[in-house]
């Protein structure tokens, strides 16, 4: 006798699907569970987006060239236009530290060593996290643009341009996610997990995000100039203020490739080993 149709098993090409979406659950619930994690995500970019407007907004932004009528005020309104793709870029890369964090509390915990004993789709746990880090980008993202917009950002770009900018911050964001589970898995604890994802953070300092690079000495001008975030920056940039973005697009695009793919075999390895 046949089993029935309402009895038989799902097909084994899908519970990678099934058990990712499980763990996309767990994940959100633990954010849900934990708002200050997304709250201490959001507030250093806010930060430091209030600190550069308002302290060194007027100053950075005479420097810039952009339209002053009425001193100061003029100067704060062009650079905030300038710096808010580096404040984006930014939350960003504050998100993705905030996955590394995860990664290490679930290995530090042993439920990492729990689920490789499971019967599910071992590729499941990481995608969970991805996914879980994608959505939380979206709301940390979300917050922070609002009040890039409260404090000045004005972006000119219109409906497909805002479709661009958020396509291609999903494409940034994929890639340094996968770095950061990567990260996550290296670490030894959770403070660990908590640093070394710094020069993320940090690398928008040198490049292009606060200042033009052409007023740095030739040495640090050739490491911003080179480096992924300063393409990554100016296609934001050029996409906000709907501006074109060159060859810029295509060399940051190619950047979130390579980090991408690197960070995802660097991921799978790490946690395909046994021990």
């Amino acid at each position: 006798m046949s089993t029935p149709a309402l009895t038989r098993p799902a097909p084994l090409r899908l519970y990678p699907l099934r058990d990712s979406m499980t763990m996309l659950r767990r994940n959100l619930k633990r954010m849900l569970r934990y708002p200050s994690m997304t709250v201490m995500l959001v507030a250093m970019p806010v930060v430091f987006l209030l600190l550069f407007v308002y302290v060194l907004g007027g100053t950075l932004g005479a420097g810039l060239g952009g339209p002053v009528s009425g001193g100061a005020a003029g100067g704060r309104a062009a650079y905030a236009n300038y710096v808010a793709p580096a404040i984006i870029l930014m939350t960003v890369t504050a998100t993705v530290q905030g996955t590394a964090i995860s990664i290490a509390m679930d290995l530090t915990e042993g439920i990492i060593a729990r689920f490789r004993t499971m019967h599910i789709a071992r590729v499941s746990v990481l995608t969970g996290h991805v996914l879980g880090s994608l959505i939380q980008a979206i709301i940390s993202l979300t917050l922070v643009i609002g009040v890039a917009l409260l404090v000045g950002f004005r972006p000119t770009a219109g409906p497909l341009g805002w479709l661009a900018t958020a396509g291609f911050l999903m494409a940034v964001t994929f890639a340094l996610v996968w770095l950061s589970v990567a990260l996550g898995q290296v670490s030894k604890s959770v403070e660990t997990a908590s640093n070394l994802p710094m020069p993320l953070v940090l690398l928008p300092f040198l490049g292009s995000g606060f200042v033009p690079t052409d007023s740095m000495p030739a040495g640090l001008r050739w490491f911003a100039e080179y480096q992924p975030f300063t393409p990554i920056i100016e296609t934001l940039r050029g996409l906000l203020m709907d501006k074109p973005v060159g060859a810029d697009a295509g060399i940051a695009l190619a950047w979130c490739a390579v980090i991408a793919l690197g960070g995802y075999l660097w991921s799978r390895r790490l946690f395909n080993r046994e021990s």
